[in-house]
């Protein structure tokens, strides 16, 4: 009759070897030898009963074993079956003293059975490369399953440790999935044989041949993990790529993998999404709270190239786009929190036009969660369809496969109806048309008269470097200038302010002094004129705020300074017309030819300047907006044509292009040097008049050749 070690199951093995000793360190698994003795006796007669065809070499070192009987065979057939399961209990990760652990090398035959053949050695070692595999994907799992919860506690020391994370969770659940029909093979294998204790070594080989090709491939995934330290929604990509080779059984282990870690991805889209919520201890998201880090996509080969925008080039493009204030996230309101995207960290397979999608509808849903205002009236964003695309995303939660097409589908259902809900309250609710027509009449000088009965108020007050009343009076000059063109709006005046930036000013609201349109100073030094330092600031309403950010209201600022400067101008030369005008009847001399020819030619550039921003370039571009907008009901198609529009503005203003500007800057001084001189002499010019007379006409007309050439 058989020991009835020998019909103990696997399972009982591996509890009897936790009892009786540890064979790893920090296993807690595996028979000391003597303890392997008493459970495993004869093995060593097991092990040459089964490899008959090294006899001729085992008979050297082992005793010479009885010619027949039966207790002789049972024995031999009882020992090799000790041995099968002292296979099956290392490749389950319980070495003994047969198949031994060690940290270099892992899991081997021991080298204390010289009496087996070195191709038995060979097939035995192939199967112990598996349990060495097997017991570092263990380990693995029993390291950074847990540390979640280790780290609860110590968000801050997240940089400074190892691998941490939800994601890194997620990736060894689905490594210990993968390796369940392993565990499995190894149970079907010890049935196996206690059903037929003839099987061979072979048999076991064959049965684990599957996991021959897996086991390596998976470990290098592990390892790269690991060694590279990869965070978050990088281990969704390092999987990813690994997934897209040809062998099956790899591809198909790796995909259930990222199955599941695609479900950590899943729950914070979900409250990104549909609540507003960015879950995200650990920085795993590819959404952070903040502005970004870097450029979405680095083409430093285009930095030159012409775009078509009135001669704007890619990199001048891109300084539009990061014109900010130098504390511009010291001004966000409250109720507006700053998101943008981890381009770093976004999977390749998912592009940044979608995440881009996935960041407007997360910013929406939470500007209207925290925002302060009721909105029993205007109901939820996303019509109370919170459920139902919940439920597209648990659906897509369940699919083996990510499908980028499935994906967008349900991403695009979201986003336009939450673009659907803003264009609603924006256009129809809000006035967003008004707004625009605000902005235009303030920002971009349309109400003429306005600005030029400020300039005719304040001229005096501003002429000199500015003061710490100069902000007050110049306010209530703007009023008074205000009543005289009737422009009497309670609701209207209180929201424009007009600012004043002067040396030794305290910046209460955190806005810093920029370059300005009209060689404005640096924040370090005191402006010349009340002039300079001039800008204007309007208190957007709720919720055009998302649309006229700071960022946005700064660059119309700079916009507003220029046409101020050019208008100030082209006023001033109408005034020394004027004067003309008032002496035509005396008599003129050389001098005073000069001086109306040089007038002439100012006006003639100025006056066509003027008319090419206002009509050309606003009034124009103004009208292609207001199309845009009444063609959509996508708000993110308005907040593109207003970029569009306003970045239209400062290219083909020459804004951007410093060269032109700064040639127009020059040009705008010597017109105020031309008519501070004109202001002061009434009469013929002194000698010293006409020197500074001859001086303006010799820059004059090199700046004019330097613009022309």
């Amino acid at each position: 009759m058989r020991d009835d070690n020998s019909r103990a199951s696997l399972s009982e093995r591996q509890d009897r070897r936790k009892r009786v000793g540890p064979a790893l360190p920090g296993r807690g698994a595996g028979p000391t030898p003597a303890a392997h003795a008493l459970l495993f006796p004869r093995v060593v007669l097991g092990a040459a009963a089964e490899f008959p065809r090294a006899s001729s070499q085992r008979r050297k070192v082992a005793p010479r074993r009885p010619a027949g009987g039966p207790d002789s065979v049972s024995r031999d057939s009882k020992s090799a079956e000790e041995m099968i399961h002292e296979l099956l209990l290392a490749l389950s990760g319980y070495p003994g003293s047969i198949f031994t652990w060690n940290k270099r090398g892992g899991l081997q035959v021991s080298q204390d059975f010289p009496f087996l053949h070195p191709s038995e050695t060979s097939v035995l070692n192939r199967l112990c490369r598996l349990g060495t595999d097997y017991i570092h994907f263990t380990e693995f799992i029993e390291q950074y399953t847990g540390h979640v919860q280790q780290q609860d506690h110590h968000p801050s020391q997240q940089g400074q440790g190892g691998l941490h994370g939800i994601y890194l969770r997620a990736f060894c659940t689905g490594l210990d999935s993968v390796l369940q029909p392993y565990r499995q093979a190894l149970l079907d294998l010890e049935q196996e044989f206690l059903a037929d204790p003839h099987l061979s070594i072979s048999h076991v080989n064959y049965s684990l041949d599957q996991f021959q090709l897996l086991f390596p491939s998976v470990m290098v995934v592990v390892e790269q993990i690991k060694s590279q330290k990869i965070h978050g929604c990088q281990i969704l990509e390092t999987v990813y790529k690994h997934s897209c080779g040809g062998l099956p059984p790899v591809r198909s282990a790796l995909e259930k993998v990222l199955a599941v870690c695609h479900g950590v991805m899943y729950k914070q889209l979900s409250a990104w999404m549909l609540h507003g919520l960015l879950l995200d201890q650990y920085e795993e998201f590819f959404i952070k709270q903040g502005p970004s880090s870097g450029n979405i996509s680095a083409q430093p080969e285009e930095d030159e190239e012409d775009l078509g925008i009135g001669g704007l080039t890619g990199k001048q493009l891109r300084e539009l786009q990061d014109l900010r204030l130098i504390e511009e996230e010291n001004m966000l309101a409250p109720s507006l929190k700053q998101f943008s995207l981890r381009v770093e960290i976004l999977p390749s397979y998912i592009p940044v036009r979608v995440a881009e999608k996935i960041l407007f509808v997360g910013e929406s849903v939470q500007m209207f969660e925290n925002q302060n205002v009721t909105l029993t009236r205007k109901g939820s964003i996303l019509k109370n369809q919170e459920d139902t695309f919940a439920a597209e995303l648990h659906r897509l939660k369940q699919q083996p496969l990510f499908s980028l097409v499935d994906f967008e589908q349900v991403v695009d259902g979201i986003r336009s109806t939450v673009a659907e809900h803003l264009w609603k309250l924006m256009v129809e609710e809000s006035d967003l048309l008004g707004q625009l027509k605000i902005i235009k009449d303030f920002y971009l000088l349309g109400r003429g008269e306005l600005f030029q009965a400020f300039i005719d108020t304040a001229q005096h007050m501003l002429k000199t470097p500015p003061t710490a009343v100069t902000e007050h009076d110049v306010n209530v000059a703007f009023q008074q200038s205000a009543h005289k063109v009737l422009l009497d709006d309670d609701n209207l005046l209180p929201l424009l302010h007009l600012t004043i930036e002067f040396h030794g000013k305290e910046h209460k609201d955190g806005i810093q002094a920029r370059e300005g349109p009209s060689r404005e100073t640096s924040p370090r030094e005191s402006p010349a004129s009340g002039w300079a330092a001039l800008g204007l600031s309007y208190k957007v309403q709720w919720p055009l705020h998302i649309l006229f950010t700071p960022a946005v209201l700064e660059k119309y600022n700079v916009v507003f300074k220029y046409l101020l400067s050019v208008r100030r101008v082209q006023a001033e030369l109408q005034h020394c017309w004027a004067l003309q005008m008032q002496r035509k009847h005396l008599k003129s001399n050389q001098t005073d030819a000069v001086k109306w020819r040089l007038r002439n030619h100012m006006a003639f550039l100025v006056d066509n300047l003027q008319y090419y921003l206002q009509v050309d370039v606003l009034e124009s571009q103004f009208s292609q907006l207001l199309h845009q907008i009444n063609s959509t009901r996508d708000f993110e198609s308005i907040r593109l044509a207003h970029d569009h529009f306003l970045s239209n503005l400062l290219a083909q203003s020459f804004i951007l292009l410093k060269p032109v500007f700064h040639c127009l800057n020059e040009i705008l001084d010597l017109c105020h040097s031309f008519c501070s001189l004109v202001s002061q002499n009434l009469g013929p010019l002194d000698e010293r008049g006409a020197a500074q007379l001859s001086i303006l006409v010799k820059f004059w007309d090199m700046k004019i050749s330097a613009s022309i050439n």
